[in-house]
Order: C-alpha cells, then structure tokens, then sequence
C-alpha cells in the first residue's frame, strides 16, 4: 500500500523514567517550524487530565488514540512520547501503528537503571519521587517489537537523539531510502547516529 505523500508522520518515543523522551520531543517540536508538530504526552494525559493510575480499565487508552487521530487528521506531525510499558500498551500501538494514515517511526531510548537513577537524582522531582519508586516502575529494554522499531542506546547524549529523529523526519520529506522506506523486521540499535548503514 502507497502513502500519501501529504499524510503527516506518526513518532512514538518510548522509554523508562528518565531516559530523555519529553526533552527530546519538545526539542524535535521546537526545531521545525511552530503548528507543524503536536506533542502528546502519557503523562500530562493520565496524571494530569485524568488523574488516574496506569492499571485497570481506565481512560487514558482511548483518550490517547483520540488525540493522536485528531492531530493526525488535521496535519500535524504527531509525537505521541511516555513509558508505555508494553505489556500493557502493546494492544495500543498495534492499533495505532496499524491504522496511521502516514508513515511511522518508532524509538525506544534503552537507559540502564544505574544511568536511570543517576539522571533521576537531578530532576525536580527527585525531592518528592524516591529513588525506590523509580526503581519499581523501571523495565530493562521493553521493546515493543514492531515492525521498524529503533532502540537508542544510552551512549547517545541528548542532541544526538534529537538529529536522529530529525534526520528520520527529513528522509520520509525527500523519499523512501534507508531510514524512510521498508519498515525493518526488528528492532534496529543504534549507539551513534551515524553508525547506521
């Protein structure tokens, strides 16, 4: 099947707690022209919008897959970015994956859970968020397994993640070529952005 060449693409940037996903997309939606990218994050939708706990038959799924069509409807660049773990929203991006209307790319930054509690301890929220609790929500390399899927390692600092997503952004502008075209079996691991094929 032939995409459109109009149809926006859909970015899903996932990983454990702090492994750099909402800095990364906010620095990706800043870099390209204003009203061109939409930044949907799980936890403003959940936490904040929905107060609700990531268990259970709650509305954060829906909300999610709503927002997400919504902004791809109107033309935007959509990045959806959270922990998502994917025992419980692998159903979500199946769905999602399956139904975009344009081209697709899937990131998963791999922090190791020392590098995690490190760069934990110097966020604002290290007073009230105690190194234990990160520690429990935390789910060594949760690939979702997709088609296409790339895993970061943590050897790529912050600016490197943002060129990496930029440059996959570019490629889908200017045709199918390494990083634009066939989606690739598994996950693909990239400790350098340069150090593709």
């Amino acid at each position: 099947m032939t995409t459109p060449r109009s149809a926006p693409p859909f970015v899903v940037l996932r990983g454990n707690s702090a492994s750099g996903k909402s800095t990364v997309a906010r620095r990706v939606q800043r870099a390209l022209p204003r009203g061109e990218v939409a930044v949907i994050g799980q936890d403003h939708v959940r936490r904040e919008l929905l107060w609700e706990q990531d268990s259970g038959q709650g509305d954060t799924i829906g909300l999610l897959e709503s927002m997400v069509r919504h902004c791809l409807g109107i033309g935007r660049i959509t990045l959806l970015e959270g922990i998502f773990g994917a025992e419980r929203y692998h159903g979500m991006f199946a769905r999602m994956l399956r139904d975009a209307p344009g081209p697709t790319l899937v990131y998963y930054l791999d922090v190791s859970l020392p590098e995690t509690l490190r760069r934990h301890a110097g966020k604002p929220i290290a007073g009230h968020v105690a190194p234990e609790e990160v520690a429990s929500w935390y789910r060594p390399h949760d690939v979702l397994g997709v088609p296409g899927e790339q895993v970061l390692a943590e050897a790529l600092d912050e600016d490197q993640m943002v060129e990496r997503v930029l440059a996959d952004l570019s490629m889908l502008r200017t045709g199918p070529g390494e990083r634009g075209g066939p989606a690739l079996s598994a996950p693909e691991e990239f400790t350098s952005p340069r150090s593709a094929p």
